[in-house]
């Protein structure tokens, strides 16, 4: 079983991890079929800068499929055990079905506003 996250702004990757809406969290079992899609609601701020990282961990998340993100929120995720792949965009059920089948790796883009872990991206 894998537990999958995904930045998300109505049904959409959200192109920047820090500012998404919210985070739609799918587990996935065994067959690779989605036995179950939750919601978790995005800290306030910038996601970069919150404990978003430890809660998804908590939850179980080990991948976190994206949109764009700066190296240090990528970097967080990583010391979270939590595996990212950048570059995602779409319906957030296809992006999962197009990973699953082996469609989808990561651009090793970073959103360069971002460098060295500042945070001043406006949405």
């Amino acid at each position: 079983m894998i537990k999958i996250a995904i930045p998300t702004r109505d049904e959409q990757v959200d192109d920047h991890f820090g500012h998404c809406d919210h985070y739609t969290l799918f587990t996935i079992d065994d067959q690779k079929q989605i036995i179950e899609k939750e919601y978790l609601a995005s800290p306030e701020g910038c996601g970069c800068k919150s404990d978003i990282a430890s809660i998804l961990e908590e939850k179980g998340i080990t991948l976190m499929l994206a949109g764009n993100m700066g190296e240090g929120a990528k970097n967080m995720l990583n010391s979270h055990h939590i595996e990212v792949i950048r570059g995602c965009k779409g319906d957030i059920k296809e992006v999962v079905k197009q990973y699953l089948s082996g469609f989808i790796f990561d651009s090793g883009k970073s959103c360069h506003h971002h460098e060295g872990h500042v945070c001043s991206h406006n949405r």
